[in-house]
């Protein structure tokens, strides 16, 4: 099957990044959300040089951006030497094959650049086998597209009549036979993992969830004193990862799993599906907030909307402001009155704790703040799900109720 590279975290390169207002995203949204991308586009291995922006009704059927938007794009590209141009928005084959040609540099959008980072970061047979259904299915519909080149050469060409449209369908049903495959590995691993958890015994089971580079994994090996990957960057975990953790003699397995973002593309949370599992079936939910994230609370939001759509938002929850530290120094003046500044975060605390229903924490995993406090009511929720699932057998987890 012929392929078109989304290769492009191998090596520096120059990025613009254009994105669009409309409906219901104002500018300061938008400059929130080219912010995020820059920060992809940085995991990938791109250095961004520059934003374009602009305000519309709806996105440019033909090229996403207007003609005279595009035309300045494709200038500062020229001049510049740009290597590569990100949209903010997914884009369909033919929006993406007009923009190339305007262009004439490489154009990714926001979902390809995304499986382009997640084919960098899986490591286990599973992360890899989910990344790739998801880029199958993502080229699939693109595939006219990158036979293109032989159509415009076919026309005339004795023995090339028609060569472009039969190498598509060749490409299309060897990606479709490559689905199906890849489909059945992942059920076979699947249950595989089912098996996995099953052998887990009757111990209580909590996932940590939450946006991407919230600090999850920087909590888990706080939590367990374990040792697993924790980096500055987006998706900096993709595999699930299950460690025992003991509170005060109270044990429980405690999962980390892949972060949560805005715009995910749909194949991927469909890939991703068996990963969060562990989310699924497991018997509490930390959601790990980064509070000092000016979008905190538009991030709480699409991960409450995913755990929603894999029907897992009914869980008993503890919401876990993290990184209150760093919110502390960008929001309080320094020279501010300590007790001043003691009254302000007094004022916060309980206003979430008033929306929440009193279940929020508030921690600096790095630092240590409210680890203690974390600790004590994980280990109430957990204990609690142990009376709830077995009422006659808690002495044999040493909970001494």
């Amino acid at each position: 099957m012929a392929e078109k590279s989304i290769d492009i975290g191998r090596q520096t390169e120059q990025a613009v990044l254009v994105g669009l207002v409309y409906g219901e995203q104002t500018e300061e949204k938008l400059k929130e959300y080219l912010a995020e991308l820059a920060f992809l586009a940085e995991t990938a291995g791109a250095e961004t040089i520059k934003s374009f922006y602009q305000k519309v009704d709806k996105p440019d059927s033909r090229t996403y951006v207007r003609k005279g938007k595009l035309a300045e794009i494709s200038s500062y590209v020229k001049e510049h030497e740009v290597d590569l141009v990100i949209l903010d928005d997914e884009v369909s084959p033919s929006q993406l094959h007009n923009i190339e040609r305007e262009l004439k540099c490489k154009v990714v959008d926001r979902p390809m650049l995304i499986l382009d980072i997640f084919a960098q970061r899986a490591r286990t047979l599973q992360a890899k086998t989910q990344v790739e259904l998801a880029q199958t299915q993502y080229l699939l519909p693109r595939l006219r597209g990158m036979w293109e080149h032989l159509d415009r050469i076919k026309g005339g060409t004795i023995g090339m009549r028609g060569a472009g449209e039969k190498e598509i369908e060749t490409d299309r049903r060897i990606a479709q036979q490559r689905i199906s495959l890849l489909k059945q590995k992942l059920k076979e691993i699947d249950r595989q993992n089912v098996t996995r958890r099953k052998q887990r015994g009757k111990m209580i089971r909590v996932a940590l969830v939450g946006y991407t580079n919230v600090g999850k994994s920087t909590l888990m090996n706080v939590l367990t004193r374990s040792e697993v990957f924790a980096e500055n960057k987006l998706f900096a975990t993709l595999d699930t990862t299950v460690r025992k953790a003991v509170i005060d003699f109270t044990p429980f397995l405690l999962s980390d799993t892949v972060g949560f973002i805005r715009k995910l593309p749909h194949h991927l949370v469909e890939s991703f599906k068996s990963t969060l599992d562990e989310a699924v079936e497991s018997d509490i939910l930390l959601h790990v907030v980064d509070i000092s994230h000016p979008g905190f609370e538009e991030q709480m939001k699409v991960v409450e909307g995913t755990l929603q759509e894999l029907k897992a938002l009914d869980k008993p929850t503890l919401i876990v402001f993290n990184k209150i530290d760093r919110y502390a120094e960008q929001q309080f003046d320094p020279f501010l009155d300590e007790e001043v500044k003691a009254g302000l975060m007094a004022e916060l605390v309980e206003s979430w704790q008033t929306r929440t229903g009193g279940q929020a924490v508030f921690i600096s995993a790095t630092e240590g703040i409210g680890i203690s406090e974390l600790r004590q009511r994980l280990r109430t929720l957990v204990a609690e799900q142990y009376r709830i699932r077995y009422p006659y057998e808690t002495d044999l987890f040493g909970l001494n109720l």
